[in-house]
C-alpha cells in the first residue's frame, strides 16, 4: 500500500534525507512541513498516513503541535510518531504518556527506517 507520510522537522537536511529514505524504501509519497504552523496545515489538508514530528524545533516545539493534532477532529485519528534525541527515561516516560504511535530516537538507521514505519503502522 502506498503511505502518504508528513515529515515535520525544522532541520531541512533531516527533512531531505528522511525524504530520500522513505521514498527510495517505499516508494511512499512524502510531504515535508519546515514548521509546526505548516505542519499543522498539511496535515489538516493533505490527511496523511502518519506524521513524524521533530520534538525539538523553534517556536512552537514538536509536543505542542502534537497536543494541536490531537485536539483538532480532522487530524486527531493520525498516528504521530515523535523524532527525537532527548531519549533520557525521564523524557521516554513523558512521550510514552501521550497518544503516539511510537518514539524514533536521533540519529536514527536511514537503511532501517522505511521498515520501523512500516511495522508502526501496521
Amino acid at each position: 500500500m502506498n503511505k502518504r507520510i508528513l515529515i515535520i522537522d525544522d532541520e531541512p537536511d533531516i527533512r531531505e534525507a528522511t525524504q530520500v529514505c522513505l521514498e527510495i524504501a517505499k516508494g511512499w509519497e512524502i510531504l515535508t512541513a519546515s514548521s509546526s504552523i505548516e505542519g499543522l496545515e498539511k496535515a489538516a489538508s493533505e490527511q496523511p498516513d502518519a506524521v513524524l514530528l521533530d520534538v525539538m524545533m523553534p517556536g512552537t516545539d514538536g509536543l505542542s503541535t502534537f497536543e494541536q493534532l490531537q485536539a483538532n477532529p480532522t487530524t486527531q485519528h493520525i498516528p504521530v510518531i515523535l523524532l527525537t534525541a532527548k531519549a533520557q527515561p525521564a523524557d521516554r516516560r513523558r512521550y510514552n504518556q501521550l497518544n503516539v504511535a511510537a518514539i524514533i530516537t536521533k540519529p536514527y538507521d536511514p537503511l532501517t527506517l522505511a521498515d520501523q514505519i512500516a511495522d508502526i503502522l501496521s
